[in-house]
């Protein structure tokens, strides 16, 4: 029999492997987020998730597989056709003198092992393996994007070029091509699908763990037709090209409903396109899950529960500030208070929230939005960006009169924030008034767990490329241990899969108050908050390039480029 709660609760509780309060806490998140308990326990790092099956398979009596490191060849898990498998949870993974190996989320389904077995005409031996590892085989039976569209088209791209040349008709499934773009997009973990148009051709392009990824190159003739569609789903003017022009939908997926918002744009050469996938597999509002620092959360925590002032988030465009916000407003969000929000976009609904979208036609801005939320009798506002002097002005003075305040800010770090407030007309005694903490990010990505590797670098060496930040001291003489990813078939011989933050909390104490009031640079306060504890993105980040969680040239990029 599957595991059900109680079962999974003597595994791990009654082992002391996590305690009773975080399994509780991971029941409750579970249901809440209708999320498998086993996957949560997972990805909230309560446990790893080979140790996890190991003690599930012990518990059921079945064998355990780890498929992560197991390598399955092509022609053994076609054996079972791809509908069955993601139905199941099933993966034929080896095939020995004994039988046929057969991976599986219950192990102890004997209809289906029967059904393999009379289909394959082979004895089935069944092991346990984890969902999440299932999950992530799955994806293997894909040909790749290229193969799978010229079977969509019954022809090769080639093929297709030349017919257009010859101006023969030729008629493209382009809802089917449309939907395999989204769809693959979503099983390679893109955040973005850009559509760029040339001269003689489009190319897709894909943004995975913040990289880009040139995936695709179409003929010319198929941009329109892409483009086309993606505006109907989008519900934009298709007969309107020379103007920007953004919307929204939403597609199915096996395990969940994704929402895309569009972006259309005139640039020289036709329309470029960009979605932004939504994924509810990657809202993780919790602080940890984020990749915050027990230090770091605990400062945010402690400065979130103060009744009234300021919360900013700095760092560039793309660098998470959003989804820290959210993972803020997740812990505030109950119902003895008034949560009012104006972002531009609304990029996740939030139950309990009051979420305002900026609207720029009916100028319903940053600005006017604010002024109309204090009218609404809130506890806490969330400002989506500080991007000019009146909404920084209207953002103070609702800290000032007693409410708790979160927005974003730009700005390369925490120190410089406070210099830059002022730059926009802020007085310093009103920063001093009401900023309780500045947060500084930047998203890195994450070693492959696959495919990690382990080697040996001079701790002086580093100290030099990392620079002044870096006030650490290595573990052994002058040599640490970095790991890094050796490229394999799960991160697409990349070595990165998924992506972690690396953070500095500024909490505003007494002698930054004063160098404010001075009206100090960025340097002197920098070094102020340093000598109060203050930990620098830099260091946060070289401890997790120790903890071999991502590698160094991951945290110089974020930082240095």
């Amino acid at each position: 029999m599957k595991v059900d709660i109680e079962g999974l609760k003597k595994i791990l509780v009654d082992s002391n492997l996590i305690s009773e309060r975080d399994f509780n806490l991971a029941t409750k998140e579970a249901k809440e987020q209708k999320k498998s308990l086993q996957d949560l326990v997972v990805e909230k790092d309560l446990i790893s998730d080979e140790e996890l099956g190991q003690l599930i398979a012990d518990q059921i009596g079945f064998p355990y597989i780890n498929l992560s490191k197991a390598k399955v060849p092509k022609e053994i898990l076609e054996i079972v056709p791809e509908l069955v498998a993601r139905e199941q949870k099933i993966i034929a993974f080896d095939r020995t003198q004994e039988g046929l190996k057969l991976a599986m989320a219950n192990p102890e389904n004997l209809e289906i092992r029967e059904f393999i077995e009379r289909k394959s005409g082979e004895r089935v031996i069944p092991y346990f393996a984890t969902s999440k590892d299932i999950e992530d085989v799955l994806k293997f039976y894909k040909k790749g994007i290229r193969v799978e569209l010229e079977k969509l088209v019954g022809r090769t791209l080639k093929e297709v070029e030349q017919k257009t040349k010859t101006s023969e008709e030729l008629q493209l499934p382009v809802i089917k091509i449309t939907e395999l773009i989204l769809n693959y997009g979503y099983e390679n973990r893109a955040s973005d699908i850009h559509l760029e148009p040339y001269k003689n051709k489009t190319i897709l392009r894909y943004r995975i763990d913040g990289v880009l990824h040139d995936v695709l190159t179409l003929p010319k003739f198929c941009h329109d037709l892409l483009v086309s569609r993606i505006k109907i789903l989008a519900k934009l003017r298709t007969d309107i090209h020379e103007i920007a022009q953004d919307g929204h939908f939403s597609f199915e997926v096996p395990a969940e409903k994704v929402d895309v918002r569009v972006s259309v744009v005139p640039i020289e050469e036709g329309e470029k396109v960009v979605l932004r996938l939504l994924s509810e597999r990657v809202r993780k509002y919790d602080l940890e899950d984020l990749g915050l620092l027990e230090e770091h959360a605990k400062i945010i925590r402690r400065n979130i529960k103060k009744p009234w002032g300021m919360t900013l988030i700095s760092g560039p465009a793309g660098s998470g500030k959003t989804t820290t916000l959210y993972a803020v407003l997740k812990i505030l969000n109950t119902r003895n208070v008034n949560i009012m929000t104006i972002e531009d976009p609304i990029e996740y609904d939030i139950e309990g929230v009051n979420q305002i979208q900026v609207n720029p036609k009916t100028n319903l801005t940053f600005a006017e939005g604010l002024k109309a939320i204090v009218r609404q009798n809130p506890d806490i506002i969330m400002v989506g960006e500080v991007r000019d002097i009146e909404t920084a002005k209207l953002t103070v003075n609702a800290a000032m009169t007693g409410h708790l305040v979160l927005s974003t800010f730009h700005a390369i770090d925490s120190s410089t924030t406070l210099p830059r407030l002022s730059d926009m007309g802020t007085e310093p005694f009103l920063i001093t008034s009401t900023v309780n903490l500045i947060i500084s990010q930047r998203l890195v990505r994450k070693i492959c767990p696959k495919c990690i590797e382990s080697h040996k670098e001079s701790f002086s060496e580093i100290a030099k490329l990392l620079g002044r930040d870096l006030t650490l001291k290595p573990k052994t003489k002058d040599e640490t241990w970095l790991f890094k990813g050796r490229g394999c078939p799960l991160c697409q011989k990349t070595g990165y899969f998924g992506r972690t933050g690396i953070f500095e909390t500024l909490e505003m104490q007494e002698p930054i108050k004063k160098l404010v009031m001075t009206k100090a640079n960025a340097d002197q306060i920098r070094k102020a908050a340093r000598s109060l504890g203050m930990r620098t993105m830099i260091e946060d980040g070289f401890e997790k390039v120790e903890r071999g969680i991502t590698t160094l040239e991951e945290v110089l990029r974020a930082i240095k480029e």
